[in-house]
């Protein structure tokens, strides 16, 4: 028998979404700014076995503290019908780089869902690179079987709401689905440029009709990028 409160379901929404997620981040994004109570919600639902919380190195900055759901976590967070059913939830931790991927999507989340709350858009639905991805390739390796992979690559691509670009079929970090005021169907799709990102690489994003966001340490060298090829 568990006992949360609403503010614990509604984080354990958050980070079951990600994958994993910045603990700073769920203070400010989940909580307010208010520490005290994101320590007590963390603090019980670790005690009753439902998350896990760990320091996990990174390469170019200091280490961050990383929450994740547990099994049992993942379990009572379906059972509670809080999230649509098509809404992926996640548990457990992944290699520390995808991990920390994982966290940034949820900074990048709440710009793209800053934008969409102020257009008046509802029923909001998360959908990471991971599950695009896997849909994506299950269905153009159905259509490569078939020996048809080049001419239905075009419709698959549509399909899931993307686009052929120069031969490739490029997947955003993030898409966020939602409904509009007026009932349709809508979706925000997000890419994290990094430092390492090269014009063809922003510029193969673009194309594909991406909003790109950029970490404020990376943003500098990505606008010197984008300056010197006018590409805005």
């Amino acid at each position: 028998m568990y006992t949360l409160r609403g503010s614990e379901i509604q984080t354990m929404t958050d980070i079951g979404k990600f994958r994993a997620v910045d603990a700073k981040d769920l203070r400010e994004f989940c909580h307010g700014g208010n520490s005290k109570h994101l320590d007590a919600d963390l603090t019980n639902l670790r005690r009753q076995g439902l998350i896990a919380r760990r320091e996990i190195p990174h390469q170019e900055t200091a280490p961050r503290q990383l929450v994740a759901l547990t099994k049992q976590g993942h379990r009572l967070l379906v059972a509670t019908n809080n999230t649509p059913k098509d809404q992926a939830l996640y548990h457990g931790f992944t290699k520390p780089r995808e991990a920390h991927h994982d966290a940034d999507l949820y900074r990048l989340y709440q710009r793209g869902l800053e934008k969409i709350t102020r257009e008046g858009g509802t029923r909001i639905r998360v959908i990471l690179d991971s599950e695009l991805k896997k849909n994506l390739y299950r269905d153009l390796a159905r259509a490569e079987q078939k020996g048809n992979s080049g001419d239905a690559k075009a419709e698959i691509a549509e399909r899931h709401g993307l686009r052929v670009v120069r031969g490739k079929i490029p997947v955003p970090d993030l898409r966020i689905e939602y409904e509009t005021p007026d009932q349709e169907h809508a979706r925000f799709d997000l890419e994290l440029a990094t430092e390492h990102y090269r014009f063809r690489n922003i510029a193969q994003k673009v194309r594909a009709g991406f909003s790109i966001y950029a970490r404020a340490q990376d943003a500098s060298n990505l606008r010197r990028v984008l300056d010197q090829h006018d590409l805005t």
